[in-house]
């Protein structure tokens, strides 16, 4: 009878590693792709930058383009007052790349400081890009100048009589769905040259000038004739002050 054999199985137990330190390593990227990605923000900016400084909404360009002396009377009797008669052409230019309404245009008139007087027009349309003008007439009987009337004869004696103008438009733009506020001030120093009845020299600014632009609603005025002014359309105000004592009663 036969005996039965086991075998022993014998394991050998393999001692591990000691932990290693791992290195994680970040991709390469060689250095023109690098300087191309730089380039491509810098051009980035430079054009929002661009963008921005074309599409931001500036104030229109007002500028006059004619003013003419229709009529200049001296009378003593009952006091010494003078009748005058201006013919002034406005010229507003819109620079954005909108559609502009305006509410109204102010132009105010003064001799050597002094307020004459001043009229408005009606609301407007102006094209992106486009000019409109305004033609006005502003007539002034009786005004009391005092001493200033021998100022305004030296002044018509030489053929060049300065005088002081104040042009405020104010609306807004139509930028896509938004209505952007805008409102310009324009003040100029205009010298007329009576013989030719051109404008001899203008130097125009912005900002705010010693003759204020009343805006009540004045009662001496006649209405306008037109109530509306399109890019190359041209209409009329007409107004008539009469008995003008101190630039208080025509403003």
């Amino acid at each position: 009878m036969a005996l039965a054999h086991s075998k022993a199985e014998y394991y050998t137990h393999t001692h591990l590693p000691p932990h290693q330190n791992y290195v994680v390593l970040t991709p390469y990227y060689p250095p023109f792709n690098r300087n191309r990605c730089r380039i491509f923000c810098t051009v980035l900016l430079i054009l929002l930058a661009a963008t921005v400084f074309f599409l931001w909404p500036c104030n229109p360009d007002v500028k006059i383009m004619r003013f003419k002396l229709n009529r200049v009377h001296v009378h003593t009797f009952p006091r010494v007052a003078v009748d005058i008669s201006i013919f002034v052409t406005v010229k507003v230019r819109n620079t954005d790349v909108y559609s502009m309404d305006y509410a109204f245009l102010d132009v105010g008139v003064g001799y050597r400081g002094k307020r004459l007087g001043h009229v408005r027009s009606e609301s407007g349309h102006v094209t992106s890009r486009g000019s409109s003008y305004v033609d006005a007439v502003l007539e002034f009987d009786g005004v009391e100048l005092l001493s200033d009337v021998v100022f305004l004869l030296e002044d018509l004696a030489k053929g060049t009589v300065p005088f002081d103008t104040v042009t405020e438009i104010k609306g807004h733009l139509g930028v896509y769905i938004l209505q952007v506020p805008l409102m310009a001030k324009v003040s100029c120093e205009v010298l007329v040259n009576t013989v030719n009845q051109t404008i001899a020299h203008q130097n125009c600014y912005a900002g705010n000038f010693s003759m204020e632009i009343d805006h009540d609603p004045i009662h001496a005025y006649n209405g306008l004739l037109s109530s509306n002014c399109t890019i190359n359309d041209e209409f009329e105000c007409r107004t008539r002050c009469h008995g003008a004592r101190r630039f208080n009663g025509c403003l």
